[in-house]
């Protein structure tokens, strides 16, 4: 299903659990770790709350901004321990996109505009570049040519890259890791969704256009009639390309859709390496170690809130400012 921004929905809160644990055969006498795991605040997207708990208790923690305005949450843990967990708990609201969006402006204007120049895209550029060891191949320039017909609207651009990547590639867990490259994956023709973003994403820099790589969790609903199963969501990586006035469009080839209400976005960077939720370094002697990951992405209301009588005071005129 793609989401044409054609009619507006209605904003939604997320009740958000990402919980992660690593057991070792051997102790572990400290641990380093440091990741994205806190949901950003943006104009269409706010963080309510957030709250990260370690197990055992870390000695030293910390948060940071990088240069993305992404939060980075880092942590030490110095008791001994062969299990660890880190769960991390937001509450995040999510407006839907404007329809003119995806309806109107540089979403339908020929794709060429898009392209970074001038004072206006000068901070985008970055997001032009092809990585280390280079990802932009003559393979992938010739994968992506059939999308970018010479004056195209970009809003058909990205919905024709979007269903070719989903028709041509299968999604298959645990066929490819975070250090497989877009070329290996387009030989293979399978992948999960963190190499169709990173595959949209080289296609877009081949042709002069600025892409992000976005990392985040998607809302899905339950079939009809069926409840809601806890904990088997996931992580999930989606493409974002630059437009004039600084707007970046999301677009997902893994589920053939633009971007809505329905994304929560963690970070964004240049790549995966970027905005990883998790990495560190431990010391230990352990031979063996297995990591589990559960995601759940709930509905959330607010609890209601008992009704009270309000005191008499005098009106305030608001101090001569005005809202």
């Amino acid at each position: 299903m793609t989401f044409d921004g054609s009619t507006a929905g209605r904003g939604r809160s997320y009740e958000v659990t990402h919980r992660t644990v690593y057991k070792y055969s051997d102790d572990v006498t400290s641990s380093y770790g440091r990741g994205f795991l806190t949901p950003r605040d943006l104009p269409r997207q706010r963080c309510v709350s957030h709250e990260l708990a370690i197990d055992p208790e870390a000695a030293d923690s910390s948060t940071s901004c990088d240069g993305y305005g992404n939060i980075s949450s880092y942590f030490h843990v110095t008791e001994r321990h062969r299990t660890l967990s880190v769960t991390s708990h937001s509450i995040v609201d999510v407006d839907p996109p404007p329809a003119e969006l995806y309806g109107s402006g540089a979403a339908t204007a020929p794709w060429e505009i898009s392209r970074p120049v001038g004072p206006d895209g000068a901070l985008a550029v970055e997001f032009t570049l092809d990585l280390h060891p280079a990802e932009i191949t003559d393979e992938v320039r010739a994968y992506a040519a059939p999308s970018f017909e010479p004056g195209r609207p970009l809003i058909d651009v990205l919905r024709d890259l979007n269903a070719r990547i989903f028709s041509d590639f299968t999604y298959r867990s645990g066929s490819t890791t975070v250090s497989t490259r877009v070329g290996e994956v387009l030989v293979a023709r399978e992948g999960v969704c963190q190499d169709f973003a990173r595959l949209a994403i080289a296609c877009l820099r081949a042709n002069g256009l600025a892409a992000s790589y976005v990392s985040g969790y998607l809302a899905t609903d339950p079939p009809p009639g069926r409840e809601r199963m806890v904990g088997v969501d996931a992580t999930h990586a989606w493409a974002s390309v630059w437009t004039p006035q600084n707007q970046w469009l999301g677009l997902d080839p893994t589920n053939d859709q633009m971007v809505d209400e329905r994304y929560i976005v963690v970070g964004f960077g240049r790549d995966y390496a970027d905005v990883p939720p998790l990495r560190g370094i431990i010391y230990t002697d352990s031979d063996k170690s297995v990591i589990d990951v559960s995601v759940d992405v709930a509905p959330f209301e607010a609890p209601d809130v008992a009704p009270f009588d309000a005191p008499d005071v005098a009106p305030f005129d608001g101090g001569g400012l005005r809202a």
